[in-house]
């Protein structure tokens, strides 16, 4: 996680994410730096709007919040009645199983970005 950090400050102070300012910054934090993980990091990057990607991920959240808070209040427009309330709701049932699937769909491009 060093690494990612040491590459989003370099990123928001507005510096080149390179190796050798990568390794600098990771030198003041104290890190043991291993060369081969600078050199994949930057080379992952290399291609990436790291704005958009933090932006995208943060928005992620919300947007899962937001559909589970629609759910509920669908479910809630319902009558009292459970049964009634399964057969006229529009929320599809999920699984523990379906959203963990989910979780890893989304994070498979930040793990890929970040390493």
């Amino acid at each position: 996680m060093e690494y990612v950090y040491a590459a989003l400050i370099l990123n928001e102070s507005g510096e080149e994410i390179n190796e050798d300012n990568l390794t600098d910054v990771l030198d003041a934090a104290g890190v043991d730096v291993e060369e081969s993980r600078v050199k994949a990091l930057v080379a992952a990057l290399e291609d990436v709007d790291i704005d958009e990607a933090v932006s995208e991920a943060a928005a992620a959240p919300a947007a899962a919040a937001g559909g589970a808070a629609a759910a509920g209040a669908a479910a809630d427009e319902g009558d009292d009645d459970d049964e009634e309330v399964e057969e006229t709701s529009d929320v599809p049932d999920t699984t523990d199983e379906d959203d963990d699937e989910d979780e890893e769909a989304d994070g498979e491009g930040l793990g890929e970005l970040f390493g």
